[in-house]
């Protein structure tokens, strides 16, 4: 276990250079656990996000979208919540909002996660993808999307409160399995992460109360040319595990898909069997090879910004701004910001987040649409003690490309940035300032259980 082998030396900086949260040093079996789920589903028409090529408003619902929270601990123990939306993406700003929010009622903002499924026949969202379309939406378009904003802030910290009412004794175990269905979406048989971890909360009268799973694939199963409110095989693959489990919440996070996409597709059959091949797989964890998690929750938060390459000139953008579709819009917006005296931006504010139970399980949480160069370097590096990684969590900011993805370039390399109205790649070395802000995290929570270990044997 080579992260073990880190220096003290080294751990008292990374202290210092994270926030970090615990729960009483005390080994249970039994915690206090609280679901909940909250239909944020519009009864209005709304533009979809997830594909440029859509012209107009949503034209049906094909199944529910719904938020979903656990609560992990009691008061006592500064409880842990975890919140699966079905949505395409969030910005920063929404998750951030929340937290105060919470923050209000007493809950730690670093052990709140947000995690997106990123299926891409949901409502977009203010300040998401804002130049998904190339161009102003509508006024009423506009008032449409911007009222869904709202009631889906609202859903989020309703879904939390109640999750916390909700709370119950219960024990949680987890495991792995696999699924088959993500294939590498650049390069035909390129790197995939096939890993289906599965975390289990389950109450003194033998139940399931809530499911979590996760898996590295882009909810895409049905593309632009349906315009139907859906899930996608996130979605099926929920619905199918609450019947499997009668009671429970299912849940389900998205890996380091950023550069998977499922096959076959598309079609509203395949997404139904995708998230059916989810959902077995979940079981057969559940019923052969789980195990308990006994260990306290520490959770970890880290803030950065990532350099991006060094912006057009003015000159630049006079010129981009000539150019059709998305990049002269942006070209355009851009002026308009320089000629009122506005900076653009040069970084992109990032955030990690980490929920350890010891060495039996770290949950690590990465903002953005994560390739899946991150997870298969995290579990090689961290190699022995069990990793979990989660992408578009606590917002989507954009994709982020491996080093290798940034010198081939094209659509997750660098090419999509223009959607997310952002002027430049990223610079050389971004992956490994993310890894070292997931080392400082988790190397951070090592070291606050040596130092407490040591003191019980002092």
């Amino acid at each position: 276990m080579r992260w073990r082998l880190i220096l003290l030396a080294g751990l008292c900086l990374a202290l210092d250079a994270c926030t970090l949260s615990g729960t009483k040093e005390v080994n249970s079996e039994w915690r206090q656990i609280g679901v909940a789920r909250v239909d944020i589903t519009p009864n209005y028409p709304v533009r979809l996000a997830g594909y440029a090529a859509r012209k107009t408003e949503s034209e049906g619902i094909t199944h529910k979208l719904w938020a979903k929270a656990l609560v992990i601990g009691a008061d006592k123990e500064k409880p842990a919540i975890l919140i699966t939306v079905d949505t395409c993406g969030i910005p920063t700003s929404l998750r951030d909002n929340l937290v105060a929010r919470l923050a209000i009622k007493g809950i730690d903002p670093t052990r709140v996660a947000v995690c997106c499924s990123h299926t891409h026949s949901a409502p977009l969202l203010e300040g998401y993808l804002p130049n998904l379309f190339g161009g102003p939406m509508k006024l009423e378009e506009q008032a449409r999307i911007h009222r869904y904003t709202v009631e889906f802030g609202q859903a989020l910290e309703q879904v939390a409160l109640e999750a916390l009412k909700n709370r119950q004794t219960a024990k949680l175990s987890w495991g792995q399995g696999t699924a088959m269905f993500a294939v590498n979406r650049r390069t035909k048989g390129g790197p995939v992460d096939h890993d289906l971890p599965a975390l289990f909360a389950t109450g003194q009268d033998g139940r399931i109360q809530a499911v979590l799973a996760g898996y590295a694939c882009h909810c895409t199963t049905l593309t632009g040319e349906s315009n139907q409110i859906c899930g996608d095989w996130a979605g099926f693959a929920q619905e199918s595990l609450e019947k499997e489990f009668p009671g429970a919440v299912a849940m389900i996070t998205i890996g380091c898909g950023g550069d998977q996409n499922p096959f076959p597709r598309p079609g509203l059959e395949l997404a139904r069997g995708h998230g059916m091949e989810i959902a077995t797989n979940v079981v057969d964890v559940q019923r052969t090879h789980s195990q308990p998690l006994n260990t306290p929750l520490h959770c970890g938060l880290k803030r950065m910004n990532l350099d991006l390459e060094p912006l057009p000139s003015r000159a630049d953008w006079e010129e981009l701004a000539t150019r059709p579709a998305h990049a002269g819009y942006q070209a355009r917006m851009n002026l308009a910001r320089l000629d009122r005296g506005e900076s653009i931006p040069n970084t992109v504010p990032y955030l990690i987040q980490t929920w350890s139970f010891g060495s039996d399980l770290s949950i690590v949480f990465l903002a953005g649409e994560v390739v899946v160069d991150y997870s298969t370097r995290l579990k090689r590096e961290f190699a022995g003690a069990p990793i979990w990684v989660t992408a578009y969590a606590n917002g989507v900011p954009c994709y982020i490309p491996s080093e290798r993805i940034l010198d081939e370039g094209g659509y997750e390399g660098g090419g999509s940035m223009v959607y997310y109205d952002l002027p430049a790649r990223f610079a050389p070395g971004v992956e490994n300032v993310i890894v070292s802000g997931v080392r400082t995290l988790l190397n951070a929570d090592l070291a606050v259980r040596t130092q407490k270990q040591n003191s019980r044997t002092q």
